[in-house]
């Protein structure tokens, strides 16, 4: 019992009054760091790896379907799926398709998201017990200021993925927005010299990804699930919710228009790409319409302030002057 009340006094000196619980939740975190890879890397029981290989001929056409459709997961996440999915079909539908707008085209994809949400609030955790106990010195702390600083860390790691994702986002919606049009000029020219729709899909995936790489993997995506046997119109319409972007889901709607109605899709490419030749100087118009207005605070902050001190301060000085040696 000395002993132990010796450690307790020990961690009391060194950590505060709450030396013991952060020891205690340090031990606990390190455990659950330890268990995870353990459980992660354990052995499959002999027992149930006999009993799934007697069972292997007796599976049934539904069995190899999932398993396919199952294929090239990571099978260590798999076992927390439960943990790092949501159970909500809705949300989870709406994460991968953002993930997927992101770029991150992975099966795992919204597991490592959530997974990496987890494991930053912990670290956040950390950080903020941290602050308040061992780099706040001799400070002393009411219980909503150690509240705050605990809980600010963690919330900020903790929306630091989705922050990122949604920046993300926008970035590529930005580069695709930005490469469509030549995309559509390149699309022209194979139609033009006699490829049918798919062959021109195939040929822009592949010459596109040197300039603008990201709606060249969307493009090979189509590509991907044309030469599946996927309908072509369910194929366009998902080609435009995974970009996320108006001008390409305009030119999604235009060319089902243009196959249910039977006019030249040579036609319809030539006048959208046109438009989007136009649609892109415009842009570029604007975005030089509109420095004038963003130069003119940071010119009002950077001019302004020196342009008083020269004009007034003159001024100013006489005046001072004057006035002390009136007082005197």
């Amino acid at each position: 019992m000395e002993f132990l009340t010796h450690i307790n006094n020990l961690i009391t000196e060194h950590l505060g009054e709450f030396g013991p619980l952060i020891i205690v939740g340090a031990l606990g975190v390190l455990m659950i760091l330890v268990a995870i890879p353990l459980m992660m890397n354990q052995r499959e029981d002999p027992l149930k790896k006999l009993q799934r290989s007697q069972a292997a001929p007796k599976k049934s056409k539904k069995d190899k379907r999932d398993k396919l459709r199952t294929a090239g997961r990571n099978e260590q996440l798999e076992k927390f799926s439960s943990f790092l999915e949501p159970k909500n079909e809705e949300e989870l539908s709406a994460m991968q398709l953002k993930l997927r707008q992101a770029g991150y085209q992975s099966k795992d994809a919204v597991r490592f998201f959530h997974f990496a949400q987890f494991a930053l609030g912990i670290v956040g955790l950390l950080i903020g017990m941290s602050l308040v106990t061992v780099f706040a010195g001799d400070q002393e702390f009411t219980s909503q200021q150690m509240i705050i600083r605990v809980l600010i860390p963690a919330a900020a790691l903790y929306f630091l993925p989705r922050y990122w994702i949604t920046r993300r986002v926008a970035e590529r919606q930005g580069a695709i927005e930005a490469g469509f049009p030549d995309t559509l000029d390149l699309m022209l020219v194979c139609v033009e010299a006699g490829q049918s729709l798919d062959q021109a899909i195939v040929r822009v995936a592949s010459e596109m990804k040197a300039s603008y790489p990201d709606i060249a993997q969307e493009f090979e995506v189509v590509a991907y699930e044309l030469k599946a046997g996927k309908d072509k119109d369910t194929v366009l319409r998902d080609f435009g919710t995974r970009c996320g972007v108006q001008d390409v889901n305009s030119f999604v709607t235009v060319m089902i228009q243009s196959a249910t109605f039977g006019t030249s899709i040579a036609d319809a490419l030539r006048v959208y790409a046109s438009e989007m030749r136009d649609k892109r100087v415009m842009r570029a118009e604007e975005a030089a319409n509109k420095l004038p207005t963003k130069m003119t605070l940071a010119t009002m902050i950077l001019t302004v302030p020196p342009l008083l001190v020269i004009l007034v301060g003159p001024s100013a000085k006489a005046i001072s002057d004057f006035a002390n040696t009136g007082s005197g």
